[in-house]
């Protein structure tokens, strides 16, 4: 689709540390807009979700905070994506914590739903996002979205539009994993999620690695959507981001991830998350995001 809709969602609910609400502000401040222009897209820019604040709430079960008011924002999320999918313009969703990719994922699977074809989907994180209340370490909302994509979870997030999972496990891949929750690890085994650790990444390459990934989310599917965390990077790369964890994916290493991606011309969707201005370096984390966007939307060195 040569049509882009972008949408911001400003939610830190889902995570301790406050300013990833931020995100979306800090990449439109970096011209995704106008580069996006450049590139040939027609882009239409709807604004942010109106998502409420911590300060205005209790967070409620402490095994997952903030449910009730992070269910309310993805459902409303997957109803805007589900509308801008279904018009022939491809989304990309601004983040906000992690845990928007329940809506994200919803709204793109509702919409392939109804046109009874299969979606793939592209994980990238340094976490497996695959906690539920009831093994989460912390409560927190934004390390629980791959699971609930998965049909894991509580109803409120796995039940969007009636139907889970959101995404076939054999269809959907995570890369750059290197931090994983003790009983988290066993469910992520179990799930049958293709899993690309960084030390695979380390070992055989991230060229090799992505040709596996993409011939997984391609095959049997009429298109993938991705999904990027920014702790995928390396914090050296990406000091601005909620999670750090070191070890991640250097400058080129997700350079060519997108590029990768974009070459197979079957991308149906784009997400960022978890971009934190308060934690960043002259907003050196968000224009990286920005530069990211653009190479999975193909732009070339020639």
């Amino acid at each position: 689709m040569s049509k882009i809709s972008i949408v911001g969602v400003p939610m830190d609910l889902g995570a301790d540390r406050r300013g990833v609400d931020m995100g979306p502000s800090a990449l439109r401040y970096a011209d995704l807009n106008e580069k996006l222009q450049a590139l040939g897209y027609e882009v239409d820019d709807l604004g942010d979700l109106d998502v409420i604040i911590p300060e205005t709430r209790h967070f409620g079960d402490p095994h997952a905070k903030y449910l009730k008011e992070i269910a309310d924002a993805c459902t409303h999320l997957a109803n805007l994506v589900l509308e801008i999918h279904t018009d022939h313009r491809t989304p990309i969703v601004l983040g906000g914590d992690h845990s928007i990719a329940v809506g994200t994922m919803s709204g793109m699977a509702e919409s392939f739903r109804r046109q009874n074809a299969k979606i793939g989907l592209m994980w990238f994180d340094a976490h497996a996002d695959f906690n539920t209340p009831q093994i989460s370490p912390s409560g927190n909302v934004h390390g629980m979205p791959m699971a609930a994509i998965m049909g894991y979870g509580p109803i409120e997030l796995t039940r969007i539009f009636g139907f889970s999972p959101k995404i076939q496990p054999e269809r959907a891949v995570m890369i750059g994993i290197r931090e994983v929750d003790p009983q988290e690890r066993e469910l992520v085994k179990s799930s049958g999620v293709r899993v690309f650790t960084m030390k695979e990444i380390d070992r055989r390459g991230i060229g090799s690695v992505m040709d596996e990934a993409l011939s997984i989310v391609t095959k049997d599917t009429d298109g993938f959507s991705v999904t990027l965390d920014a702790d995928f990077l390396d914090p050296y790369e990406s000091p601005g981001v909620a999670t750090p964890v070191r070890g991640g994916a250097d400058y080129r290493e997700a350079h060519l991830a997108m590029e990768m991606v974009a070459d197979t011309k079957k991308m149906v969707s784009f997400e960022i998350a978890e971009i934190n201005p308060i934690l960043d370096v002259q907003n050196k984390t968000a224009h990286f995001g920005m530069e990211l966007i653009l190479s999975a939307f193909g732009k070339q060195i020639l």
